[in-house]
């Protein structure tokens, strides 16, 4: 009797033991998968990486690098396109970043990084498009480009990559872009018909051959029959596409502090300076040499495309040089949005181009339709100061291929009313602009009014100038 008792007791022991752990298991109060050598579990991995826009980690070199090269095989999440089913998608503007391109820089005295530019689908990254794409950008067309732009080469191919040319990984990055928003605006929105003409279309590109192939890559794969006779492509001589107002004093003005800021950033930092000093003593030249070659830009190349750093007689550049540069990259990205010196750059850089849009958006609300959809294929330069005028801060800089979209959106129910979504890399950012942040707070509805937008630009992006208009603040002394 006495066994049985303490039997039943220790059985009611043991369900209470496992209750506690089962409940505690579900409250995350302990881990409940095996620890790995690098010491996290699988699940406390996934919660702990951060959400790649929103989300910035302690400074990670190399998992921001990861980031930046974009890797076509890499799964990513897109909110594009998405609205109450009573709201009607009536134009969209894109703004891209060119993609994966070879080195601008050579580090001296080194071995180029040997890329094939040749475009090969059976070479990894590859797309289901692209033997058909290198097929249709080969054939004598009719596209009509501004004079520049024709004598430019509509796709990468050659076999050792000349210095700036799109890759095959930069074409592939642009080709799932394409299909990724024709899926979205064409598929299911129908915001071009099948009849569509070239008056439905807006595309403007800088005369560099790396945007201009960037964008036909992206327009291969979104347009429901790629025709060259629709196609119209203007060219644009300026990287922050200010067209005929490009005459800002002040603009010039606020970039010279901020380079000064920057190099004084860099001056400070003895760690940098030590790990310049290194690889100048490896590739055999003066430091002041090595650091105007600018380093970084070649290495990241061999990141991104897995080939090992540059060697010498004397030593070999390694994943340790290349993490300081790039921490200090992220730590002057931080400063930078602290300063303001390059938030106030942006806003008088980048308003001719949100002004065309605006007016774009305006003529479209009054039921114009033409320019439906509006690609700019642009640079790094382009995309970063749009992000940093708009007040969207957490952004990261942009990655190779990054994709900026505003959408504009009729609400069926009052067909006067227009709003607007913008979205960075497939991430609504809406309500982190500087003109949408409060109106969130007594939306009901996922997008921001028309209206806000458009004061934004013709009038809110002086004040922090005291000025109310564009000349005026481009021309107006600070205090």
């Amino acid at each position: 009797m006495l066994f049985r008792n303490r039997f039943l007791i220790l059985l009611a022991l043991a369900a209470l033991l496992a209750f506690l752990s089962l409940s505690l298991q579900f409250l995350h109060l302990i881990p409940v998968n095996p620890v790995k050598e690098d010491g996290l579990n699988p699940k406390s991995r996934k919660r702990i990486m951060p959400d790649p826009l929103t989300e910035p980690p302690a400074i990670d070199p190399i998992y921001e690098a990861r980031l930046y090269c974009n890797v076509p095989s890499i799964t990513e999440r897109s909110m594009e396109g998405h609205a109450p089913h009573y709201f009607k998608l009536v134009s969209v503007h894109v703004l891209i970043r060119h993609g994966d391109r070879y080195p601008l820089y050579a580090i001296p005295k080194t071995k180029r990084p040997e890329i094939d530019c040749t475009l090969v689908s059976s070479r990894k990254p590859s797309h289901p498009q692209l033997e058909a794409f290198v097929r249709h950008m080969s054939q004598v067309s009719e596209a009509q480009m501004d004079g520049t732009l024709s004598s430019l080469p509509r796709y990468p191919s050659h076999s050792l990559c000349e210095m700036g040319e799109l890759t095959q990984t930069g074409v592939v990055q642009h080709l799932h872009n394409g299909q990724l928003l024709r899926e979205l605006y064409i598929k299911k929105h129908k915001l071009l018909s099948s009849d569509w003409t070239a008056k439905h279309l807006y595309l403007e590109t800088t005369g560099k051959s790396r945007t201009l192939q960037s964008g036909l890559a992206l327009l291969y794969s979104f347009l429901p029959d790629f025709d060259w006779k629709k196609i119209n492509i203007k060219h644009q001589w300026s990287t922050i596409f200010c067209s005929g107002s490009c005459d800002c004093p002040m603009r010039n003005h606020y970039l010279e502090e901020e380079q000064r800021r920057q190099y004084s950033l860099r001056v400070k930092n003895s760690h940098l300076e030590r790990t310049y000093v290194d690889m100048a003593k490896i590739v055999g030249i003066p430091t002041r040499q090595l650091r105007a070659a600018n380093p970084i830009d070649s290495m990241l190349c061999h990141f991104c495309h897995n080939v090992s750093f540059p060697c010498t007689k004397n030593g070999c550049i390694d994943i340790e040089h290349f993490k300081v540069i790039k921490t200090h990259q992220l730590e002057d990205e931080r400063e930078r949005q602290e300063k303001k010196l390059y938030f106030w750059y942006a806003l008088l850089a980048i308003h001719p181009l949100l002004n065309q849009t605006v007016n774009r958006m305006q003529r479209i609300a009054e039921g114009k339709k033409e320019e439906l959809f509006v690609l700019y294929s642009a640079h790094d330069v382009t995309l970063s100061p749009v992000l940093s005028a708009l007040g969207i801060t957490e952004a990261r800089f942009p990655r190779f291929a990054a994709r900026l979209i505003f959408e504009l959106w009729q609400d069926g129910k009052k067909p006067r009313e227009h709003f607007i979504r913008i979205l960075y890399n497939g991430f609504d950012v809406t309500f982190q602009t500087l003109f949408c942040r409060e109106h969130n707070m007594h939306s009901s509805k996922p997008m921001c009014p028309l209206e806000k937008f458009v004061h934004f630009v013709k009038r809110g992006m002086f004040s922090v100038f005291n000025s109310t208009n564009y000349y005026d603040a481009c021309h107006r002394r600070p205090f």
